[in-house]
C-alpha cells in the first residue's frame, strides 16, 4: 500500500475538508534538518507550524532550541511554556509591549526585534515606568545589493546593513535603560526561501544559482564583520540566521550561533524546487469531489487555500493524490470549487477525496481548527491549530 493510500485508509472515517500530518514524515524531516544544520541548533519558526502540539514535539528533539515567533502577542502566549522566544519581526503593539515589560518572567523569556532608534523609543514609551528590561535583537539586512545599491535582491527588511550601521544602533540602546541588546539576526530569504531548481526556464535557474552563490559569499563576510563590531560593544547571547533552504551554508558560518527554520517540517510544495535537499511531504488537506461537469473533470469543494507572496501559480495548492491531477488554467484553486483535470479525474466520482499540499507551510493551519496526526496507519491524536485554540495573530 502506498503512503497516500495508507493515510487515506487511516482517515476514511473523517468528513472532508480536514488536514492531516504524517508523523513519520514529520519526524524524518526534523531529523534531516538537524543533520543539515551540522550541530548548529535550530530555533523553531512558529509561523511555519502554527500548532503548539507539534512545536512541543519538535522542541523535545535533539538539535532544536527555542522559538522564532512572528508577533509579540503570539510570543507572550507561547512563552507561557517555552523558555526562549525571539520575535522575528518588529512590533508596534503597545499593549503587548506593556505586558511584556511588566511581567518579569515574560521579560526574561521573550526578545523583540529592532532595526532603528525609532523602535527603541517606541518600546521605551510603551513599556512605561517601573518596567523590567526589555530584551532586544538587532535585525541586520541580509539582502544582496548590486550596481551600487540600485538593485535589491531579497526581502526588504532592516535598514541596518553595515558594521557602522549596527554599532550606531547598538550605541543607541544605551540611551534607554529599560532596553537591553542581547542578540543579532539576519535572514537571507533570497537564499533560504527561493528554490534553485524550479521548473521552467533553465536561464532563470542558472541566474538564481549565480545570485545565491554571490549573495552567500557577500553575506558571510559582511555578517562576520557586523557581529565582530557589535560584540566589541555588547556580549551578544546569540546570532541567528538562515532558514530551511540554507541550513548547511549558514550553519557553517563561524559568526552564526543558531539557525531559524520550520517550513521543512511540513515540506510544502515550494520546497520541491531545491537541489540540495528533499524532505518528505508531511502536511496535507483533503477535499471531497462534489461534481463531475464533464466525464474527464472532477470538481472538489473549495480549494482556494492560496499561499502568501507575489501572486503566481507557484502559490497555489497542488493535488497530490490520486496522481495525475492538475488545476485548470482558468479557475485555478477557487473559493467555492476547484475543478481538476488529468487522467485520474475520469476515475473520480462524487464523494471521492483528493489530497492536496499547500504551497507554503504554516498557512495551512489558518484554514482548519485541528490536525489529524497519523502514525503507523492510524490517527493517533487530533490536536488544535492556533485557529483551533482561538488564536489568530496576523
Amino acid at each position: 500500500m502506498s503512503r497516500y493510500a495508507s493515510l487515506a485508509a487511516a482517515t476514511e472515517h473523517l468528513e472532508p475538508p480536514y488536514a492531516v500530518v504524517d508523523l513519520e514524515a514529520l519526524g524524518s524531516n526534523a531529523r534531516a534538518m538537524a543533520e543539515r544544520a551540522g550541530g548548529t541548533p535550530i530555533r523553531l519558526a512558529s509561523k511555519s507550524v502554527r500548532c503548539r502540539a507539534i512545536q512541543r514535539q519538535v522542541l523535545a528533539m535533539d538539535g532544536y532550541r527555542g522559538i522564532l515567533a512572528f508577533t509579540l502577542p503570539e510570543a507572550l502566549w507561547l512563552a507561557e511554556e517555552v523558555e526562549d522566544v525571539l520575535v522575528g519581526y518588529p512590533t508596534a503593539n503597545r499593549a503587548a509591549l506593556h505586558t511584556l515589560a511588566h511581567d518579569e518572567e515574560l521579560a526574561r523569556r521573550v526578545t523583540v526585534m529592532v532595526d532603528s532608534p525609532e523602535h527603541l523609543a517606541f518600546i521605551a514609551a510603551a513599556a512605561g515606568e517601573k518596567a523590567a528590561p526589555v530584551r532586544v535583537c538587532l535585525d541586520l539586512d541580509a539582502s544582496l545589493h548590486l550596481a551600487g545599491d540600485r538593485v535589491h535582491i531579497g526581502p526588504r527588511r532592516s535598514p541596518v546593513r553595515s558594521a557602522d550601521d549596527a554599532t550606531a544602533l547598538a550605541r543607541a540602546v544605551e540611551a534607554y535603560p529599560g532596553v537591553r541588546l542581547v542578540g543579532l539576526m539576519a535572514y537571507e530569504g533570497q537564499i533560504a526561501g527561493v528554490g534553485d531548481n524550479a521548473p521552467g526556464s533553465p536561464v532563470r535557474r542558472t541566474a538564481i544559482r549565480a545570485m545565491q552563490r554571490a549573495s552567500a559569499a557577500e553575506l558571510r563576510e559582511r555578517r562576520a564583520d557586523v557581529v565582530a563590531a557589535v560584540r566589541a560593544l555588547v556580549p551578544l547571547e546569540f546570532v541567528n540566521g538562515g532558514g530551511t533552504g540554507s541550513l548547511e551554508a549558514t550553519g557553517a558560518e563561524d559568526a552564526v550561533t543558531e539557525l531559524g527554520a520550520g517550513s521543512g517540517l511540513y515540506s510544502p510544495g515550494l520546497f520541491d524546487t531545491y537541489r540540495g535537499f528533499r524532505h518528505e511531504p508531511a502536511a496535507f488537506f483533503v477535499l471531497p469531489v462534489v461534481r463531475k461537469p464533464t466525464p474527464d473533470t472532477a470538481t472538489v469543494l473549495g480549494g482556494g487555500w492560496v499561499a502568501s507572496g507575489a501572486s503566481g501559480r507557484d502559490r497555489l495548492p497542488s493535488p497530490a493524490w490520486p496522481g495525475g491531477l492538475h488545476l485548470t488554467t482558468t479557475e485555478g484553486a477557487g473559493e467555492v470549487q476547484t475543478p481538476l483535470l488529468g487522467p485520474a479525474a475520469a476515475h473520480l466520482d462524487v464523494g471521492d477525496r483528493v489530497w492536496f499540499r499547500h504551497a507554503k507551510a504554516g498557512e495551512l493551519c489558518e484554514h482548519v481548527n485541528e490536525l489529524h496526526l497519523v502514525r503507523d496507519g492510524a490517527v493517533v491524536e487530533v490536536v488544535p491549530t492556533y485557529r483551533g485554540e482561538g488564536r489568530s495573530f496576523v
